[in-house]
């Protein structure tokens, strides 16, 4: 998977996916951006939310259980010390049909235990490499 971003001005970017959808990102005024777009960190929990509810409306049909509404609420708190990092993510599902609770709890176990790529990725050890004009860095940031 691979995609490309674009600084616009100030702290903007945009990019495409490699599905093809234009994204952006902003700042807040007091960090020298616009707000004209979500902040890279609120895309996250965005990311965290969407997979997992994903892997949810999956699990429930192959388990053949009628799902009629599905929210989530997802809340992350940070470290006030740089670099930020999410401390903790808690996420609040919110679901309505014909679900007998211990099914429900199983899909949510399946996604959190093993199929969530995005919420796992958060606890891995990832290796970051960069290059700068074209010269890459073999050492990970």
């Amino acid at each position: 998977m691979q995609a490309t971003i674009t600084w616009n001005h100030k702290m903007g970017f945009s990019g495409m996916t490699e599905s093809g959808h234009q994204l952006a990102m902003d700042a807040a005024p007091e960090n020298n951006g616009e707000n004209g777009a979500p902040r890279p960190t609120e895309l996250l929990l965005h990311a965290v939310a969407g997979c997992t509810g994903m892997d949810i409306v999956s699990i429930l049909e192959k388990m053949r259980l009628p799902l009629t509404s599905f929210e989530m609420d997802i809340e992350g708190e940070r470290a006030t010390e740089h670099p930020r990092r999410f401390t903790t993510i808690s996420i609040h599902y919110r679901l309505e049909g014909d679900l007998p609770d211990d099914k429900v709890r199983r899909a949510v176990s399946l996604s959190k235990d093993k199929y969530c790529s995005v919420s796992k990725s958060l606890n891995a050890e990832i290796e970051v490499y960069y290059s700068i004009n074209g010269v890459r860095n073999e050492e990970p940031l």
